[in-house]
C-alpha cells in the first residue's frame, strides 16, 4: 500500500500558504477592532524580539512567546491559525449586518478556490483502496476540503463532527469515507473537546494544535492522530512525502517515521530542488533500506493531463499488497 504525507510546502504549493519562516507578514483582512488590537499587539510583540533576535527563527519567537505568559502565547496562536485561515474565510450581508465564516468541508463554495481545486487534482491522483491513508503536519483544511466527508476519516469511520453542514444539511455531519487522515498536529477545525465541520479555531484562536516551535510537545488529545499515522506508516510499501522540510528540530515526527516507516521499500521527496542533497541523505538515515528518489513539485494541471513524477497507475498496482 501506499500513503501520502503532507508537510508545510504542500499547503505552500497549493494555497500559497506560508511557511513557518514566513507566518510573521501580517497579511491578514482584519475585522473589527477587536482583530486590529490583536494584530498591533502582536506586531509590537515580533518587533521587540525581532530587535534582540536580529538573526532568530519564526519557530523561536513562538516559543519564547508561548513560554512567557498564557494571554501573550494565546495572542499569537490566534495569529498563526487567522493566518493560515485567511484564504478560506468569507463574509456575507445577512440579517441587517455583515458576517464572517469559515468554509465548512462539504461547503460547494469551496471549489471556486483554486487553492482547494489544485489539492484535490494531486490528492485524487492516488486516491484508491491502494492508499494506505494521509498523514499531515498541517492544521490547515485542504485535505478535508478537496475529499469531502465521504472520502476521509480521522482514524474513526462515521464519526459525527460538531457544527452545521451546508445547505440544506444543518446536522449530524459524519466522516463516512473509507481513507484515514491524520493531523498528527491537530487542526484549526478542533478544539479540545471535538472535531467542527469547519475551521472556527482559525477565527476564534480557540484550537487543539501543536504550536511551531523547535520543542514541539504532543498533548495527550492528540495522541489519537499519532497512532493513526503510525497504523498508516505500517501498512505502507511506498511513500510520496511533499513539502515536509525534515528539520533536526522535528525530532518526534522524524522517530515516528523511522520508527513505523521501517518497511518502506520505496520514498518519492518532493519539495524544491534546492532542498534535494540534503533531503535525501536525511530520508536514507530514516529508511536506510528504502529507494529514494526526489523530484519538484508538480505544474498546475491543465484540461489535459501532466505527465510528472510516478504513474498513479503504476504506483497503485504496485503498491496493492
Amino acid at each position: 500500500m501506499i500513503s501520502l504525507f503532507l508537510g508545510a510546502g504542500f499547503s505552500k504549493w497549493a494555497a500559497g500558504l506560508p511557511l513557518a519562516s514566513e507566518l510573521f507578514d501580517f497579511n491578514i483582512e482584519l475585522w473589527g477592532p477587536r482583530e486590529s488590537q490583536h494584530l498591533n499587539d502582536v506586531r509590537e510583540l515580533k518587533r521587540v524580539w525581532d530587535s534582540s533576535h536580529p538573526d532568530g527563527r519564526a519557530e523561536q519567537f513562538v516559543a519564547d512567546t508561548l513560554h512567557s505568559n498564557k494571554c501573550v502565547g494565546s495572542l499569537v496562536q490566534w495569529y498563526i491559525v487567522r493566518r493560515l485561515s485567511e484564504q478560506f474565510i468569507w463574509k456575507e450581508w445577512h440579517a441587517g449586518r455583515w458576517r464572517r465564516h469559515s468554509l465548512m468541508i462539504d461547503e460547494n463554495r469551496r471549489f471556486c478556490l483554486r487553492e482547494v481545486e489544485k489539492a484535490q487534482e494531486f490528492l485524487l491522483r492516488y486516491y484508491s483502496p491502494a492508499l494506505a491513508g494521509i498523514l499531515t503536519t498541517n492544521y490547515d483544511m485542504l485535505v478535508e476540503y478537496a475529499l469531502g466527508t465521504k472520502q476521509f476519516n480521522y482514524g474513526i469511520p462515521n464519526e459525527e463532527l460538531g457544527g452545521r453542514g451546508p445547505y440544506p444539511v444543518s446536522r449530524h455531519i459524519v466522516l463516512s469515507g473509507s481513507i484515514p487522515l491524520a493531523k498528527i498536529h491537530g487542526s484549526v477545525s478542533w478544539d479540545a473537546h471535538r472535531k467542527y465541520t469547519e475551521g472556527r479555531g482559525g477565527i476564534t484562536g480557540n484550537v487543539l494544535i501543536v504550536p511551531p516551535t523547535h520543542e514541539k510537545e504532543l498533548p495527550e488529545s492528540l495522541m489519537h492522530a499519532r497512532r493513526v499515522g503510525e497504523d498508516i506508516l505500517r501498512k505502507s510499501k511506498r511513500m510520496i512525502v511533499f513539502g515536509f522540510a525534515f528539520n533536526p528540530y522535528d525530532q518526534d515526527v522524524l522517530t515516528l517515521m523511522r520508527s513505523c516507516g521501517a518497511d518502506l521499500d520505496t520514498v518519492l521527496l518532493v519539495n524544491k530542488l534546492s532542498n534535494a542533497e540534503s533531503q535525501i541523505k536525511v530520508a536514507h538515515d530514516l529508511w536506510p533500506n528504502a529507494e529514494i528518489s526526489f523530484t519538484a513539485p508538480p505544474p498546475d494541471w491543465t484540461a489535459d493531463a501532466v505527465v510528472w513524477g510516478p504513474s498513479p497507475q503504476q504506483w497503485l498496482h504496485n503498491s496493492a499488497s
